[in-house]
């Protein structure tokens, strides 16, 4: 049995039949995650809970061991908390896009074009921390619905999230004066984070990554997933 059969060392805890993960709320990528990674772990025989969290308190419960993992952030999450590991293979990705409106002359084709510009983000999510580090003009809100309605009331001039989380919130509410630049200032992996106690996972996630990626299987369940959250974004904000 795979229960079984997985060994680890003194200051790890063993494998178990179930963990409980966060996620960050109000986020597309976020949604996607929540309905692949439990996939992904069934094909283990694994289940799992996910509890959508504000970014800094997912970042608590996973770092105090509270939580098993955080779903997916990228990269330079696992550099600045070094309780976490990192599934070396990433699952789904995020593209880091400048929104403005439609009706302003605002352009925005380079990180070094948000240096003027009074700039909304999601509290908490790190790759738009980290492409507005050292800028002071910064407007801190709790979603991208409230960030797209401080830029259609010109509160703020540019609203930096992921591409599709962007898209579909216009699509969804609506918002009739903003768009997108025409392409994102950064594409980033998204990984598997654990608590470091929860190490003899990370080899057994990575290798069953790798296979449902080569069969497709990763990117069929990815697809649908973006599809279900499309429509339970529209259905939700339906007037």
């Amino acid at each position: 049995m795979l229960f079984c059969s997985i060994s680890s060392n003194a200051n790890d805890a063993p494998i178990k039949h179930h963990y409980q993960f966060a996620s960050i709320e109000y986020l597309f990528e976020q949604e996607v995650g929540r309905l692949v990674l439990p996939q992904i772990y069934l094909t283990l025989g694994i289940t799992v809970d996910i509890s959508p969290l504000p970014g800094n308190r997912a970042q608590y419960v996973v770092n105090s061991g509270e939580f098993d993992g955080e779903i997916m952030r990228i990269w330079s999450y696992g550099e600045e908390n070094p309780d976490t590991v990192r599934v070396p293979t990433p699952y789904y990705y995020l593209e880091t896009m400048a929104f403005v409106r439609s009706d302003s002359l605002i352009k925005v084709n380079s990180v070094s074009d948000l240096a003027s510009l009074r700039i909304g983000r999601v509290r908490g999510v790190k790759h738009t921390n980290n492409i507005t580090e050292g800028l002071t003009d910064i407007y801190d809100v709790h979603s991208t619905q409230l960030m797209f309605e401080l830029l259609e009331q010109d509160r703020i001039d540019v609203a930096l999230t992921n591409t599709l989380d962007g898209n579909v919130i216009i699509q969804s509410y609506p918002f009739t004066n903003i768009k997108a630049m025409e392409k994102p200032l950064a594409t980033l992996p998204l990984y598997h984070y654990l608590h470091k106690k929860n190490l003899p996972l990370v080899s057994l996630l990575d290798e069953k990554i790798h296979e449902l990626s080569a069969s497709g299987e990763l990117k069929s369940m990815i697809t649908q997933a973006e599809n279900y959250v499309i429509k339970q974004y529209m259905n939700t904000n339906k007037h």
